[in-house]
């Protein structure tokens, strides 16, 4: 449209600066051509466009959508035609919503959705829907979706590990609506759930009990090792006195008091020695110096 009226400003222009020159008024002609000048620039410059970084264009001339969609960069088109700028970053839905658990109790959950547009189905999404299909296709879908998938998990399992197993339904479910149609779902993280006061606090407090039933198995399970540990030390000392004991003989003993006697008698110190009684009896030292 900016060109066909652009256009028509530079034909006015000319015709007025025609009838200036004819009329020799040299101020008006300087102004119609300069008004031809800035109207040729405008036409001119709808002949490009430029489709910013994360973007892609759909073209619509008068109506027809083009099958081919305008990459990031400068493009040329048809100057009457109109390029839609669609975005094909990542974008964010935020949903704070009250969803039904297996049970039947009302769950609060805020929950995200990371998605992208597919470029090559942007100009489909454009003809069938329109740019708003955000609010058209996805969000509604994606409410529905997650209201049934809840409702196939107890509370207490939206409270635990079982989120994750939730949170891969959903991108899976809503993959298969919106998926054919051009919409790529990257994530749906859980953000928050916030559950029945009560069954908050019976839940809490049965975490709180197989924490403590873990910690008190560690103490029993350590106790058993130190157990185990002493039996093996006295096993241990055990069997050292008795390979002692069965290594100690009469002969041994008066062999070791022969040798300690004739030690005594060698060494250099004034010192009695006195033989103990019986024939085996062993030296004893009764003083020196």
């Amino acid at each position: 449209m900016l060109f066909i009226v652009a256009l028509i400003a530079a034909v006015v222009a000319f015709f007025v600066y025609r009838n200036a020159k004819r009329r020799m008024n040299k101020s008006e002609a300087s102004l119609a051509l300069t008004g031809i000048v800035v109207a040729l620039v405008i036409a001119i410059s709808q002949c490009w466009t430029v489709i910013p970084a994360g973007h892609t264009g759909v073209v619509d001339f008068l109506g027809n959508v083009s099958d081919v969609t305008l990459k990031p960069g400068v493009n040329l088109v048809n100057p009457m035609a109109n390029v839609e700028k669609m975005s094909i970053k990542t974008q964010e839905i935020k949903e704070l919503m009250s969803v039904p658990s297996k049970e039947g109790l009302s769950v609060d959950l805020e929950i995200s959705l990371l998605f992208k547009l597919n470029s090559e189905k942007a100009n489909d999404i454009y003809k069938t829907v329109g740019p708003n299909y955000t609010e058209i296709i996805l969000v509604p879908q994606f409410r529905s979706v997650v209201r049934g998938v809840t409702a196939r998990y107890e509370a207490k399992a939206l409270y635990t590990a079982s989120r994750e197993k939730l949170a891969g339904e959903i991108l899976d479910e809503l993959e298969k609506l919106v998926g054919p149609r051009g919409i790529t779902v990257e994530q749906a993280p859980l953000r928050q759930i916030k559950l029945p006061d009560r069954l908050t606090k019976s839940i809490e407090e049965k975490l709180q009990a197989e924490q403590e039933s873990q910690r008190m198995a560690f103490i029993l399970q350590k106790e058993e090792q130190e157990a185990d540990r002493k039996r093996i030390e006295a096993k241990g000392i055990a069997d050292f006195q008795d390979i002692v004991s069965k290594g100690i003989s009469d002969q041994l003993l008066q062999w070791k008091g022969i040798e300690a006697t004739e030690k005594l008698a060698n060494s250099s110190n004034t010192k009695v020695i006195v033989i103990g009684s019986g024939k085996n009896g062993l030296p004893l030292i009764l003083g020196g110096n």
